[in-house]
């Protein structure tokens, strides 16, 4: 390989990677910002006595998701387990507020 292409090459993966870093930010800016929505919601079904896990909206908005994940071209598998992840934090913390 020439210089060249070597460094053409690091160039092309510096810009993937600056991609990648953009990404995770919004990414976490984005969880952050979902979380304070879900710390207000349990903090509402607290004072209204609601229960902290809502099973049909949550396989709503898994199934959501998945046809979201589909349509991006993500695989909707991992999109589900994501979101059940995402989710069990969620009542984690609503059941704090239940306490």
């Amino acid at each position: 390989m020439t210089e060249d292409v070597v460094t053409r090459a690091a160039a092309l993966l510096k810009g993937h990677r600056d991609s990648i870093d953009r990404l995770d930010a919004i990414l976490v800016f984005t969880l952050a910002e979902r979380f304070k929505h879900t710390q207000a919601v349990g903090v509402l079904k607290a004072q209204h006595d609601l229960p902290p896990s809502d099973p049909a909206r949550e396989e709503n908005q898994i199934a959501r998701l998945q046809d979201l994940a589909t349509q991006a071209d993500l695989d909707p598998e991992f999109a589900k387990k994501f979101l059940n992840f995402v989710i069990q934090e969620v009542i984690k913390h609503h059941e704090l507020h239940q306490s």
